[in-house]
């Protein structure tokens, strides 16, 4: 059975189709073609919030889908709005690379020893409010485009530096010598960052048990945790929410942040879990958000 894949055309897009692909062939009987496509999202360079998030990332691939030119869709899962259209899941999931975010800069400097008034660049609500937070002197500015378009502007003076997530840098072997890796009390990852995701059409039972044979059941569990604490949020990639979920000897530990849009109201939560207990912890922390004003702080 041949599967074709939708994917972005990206170099990070096509990697990560590539990858899928490797894992698929490896089935008995089973072969694929890549399908890539220009997304609307990546027919624009304007800031996410002016042309609707990053859902513009998805619905190309999901056309596809819908069309039968594709029979399944690869996604960054971060990029993935966490409540999908009826017609779709995201049927397979794998090991997560690192979660965390990189400050690129030409001095090296980590968030403690950036300048005051230094710009950073970055689209993610979640990033800047996150800074913000900490740093209330920095400013940051607005950045699209593929990593290699979004160095070459920090390398021309357009900012002073650039937040770029670590699983891209290492999926892409690249490489840079003035890095700091933000830690998880400075910086709380997106929803599902780090995650590769398959979505395919939810009817397709043959394509959702092909899935399933490559799929990671403890990757799936956590990242679909994550994802259902921002649907609870009525969150979306344009709201400062960040949750992780991870594993260590057999306890799920749970840390989960909220902002306000310039980063001064924050709310945040540790817990502890089980595999078996995680989706109705993350529901009750979910609530608790919500009893503190978190639909509302999004949103200030």
């Amino acid at each position: 059975m041949k599967i074709k894949i939708a994917t972005r055309q990206s170099e990070l897009a096509l990697f990560q189709a590539n990858y899928v692909a490797e894992k698929l062939n490896q089935l008995e009987g089973v072969t694929t073609e890549l399908i890539p496509l220009l997304s609307e999202g990546d027919q624009t360079d304007k800031p996410l919030h002016e042309i609707g998030g990053k859902g513009l990332f998805v619905n190309k691939l999901e056309s596809a889908l819908i069309s039968g030119d594709a029979d399944i869709a690869v996604h960054s899962l971060k990029d993935v709005p966490a409540v999908l259209d009826s017609n779709f899941e995201i049927a397979s999931i794998f090991q997560r690379e690192s979660a965390s975010d990189i400050l690129l800069s030409k001095e090296g400097w980590s968030l403690d020893t950036l300048p005051i008034n230094s710009v950073i660049g970055t689209s993610s609500p979640r990033r800047k409010s996150q800074i913000l937070n900490l740093r209330p002197d920095l400013n940051t500015i607005p950045v699209r485009g593929n990593i290699a378009t979004r160095v070459k502007k920090l390398n021309d003076g357009a900012f002073d530096a650039l937040i770029i997530a670590k699983a891209a840098l290492n999926r892409l072997n690249l490489n840079f010598t003035n890095t700091y890796e933000f830690s998880l009390e400075e910086m709380l990852p997106a929803a599902s960052q780090g995650f590769i995701g398959i979505e395919c059409i939810k009817s397709n039972t043959k394509i959702h048990n092909i899935l399933k044979q490559i799929n990671n059941d403890t990757a799936y569990l956590l990242a679909e945790a994550e994802r259902a604490f921002v649907a609870k949020l009525n969150g979306s990639c344009l709201s400062p929410i960040a949750i992780y979920c991870f594993e260590e000897k057999e306890v799920v530990h749970i840390i989960a942040k909220v902002l306000s849009q310039d980063g001064q109201k924050k709310l945040y939560k540790r817990i502890k879990s089980s595999k078996s207990e995680l989706k109705d912890d993350i529901s009750t922390l979910a609530n608790d958000f919500v009893s503190k004003g978190s639909n509302t702080l999004i949103l200030e």
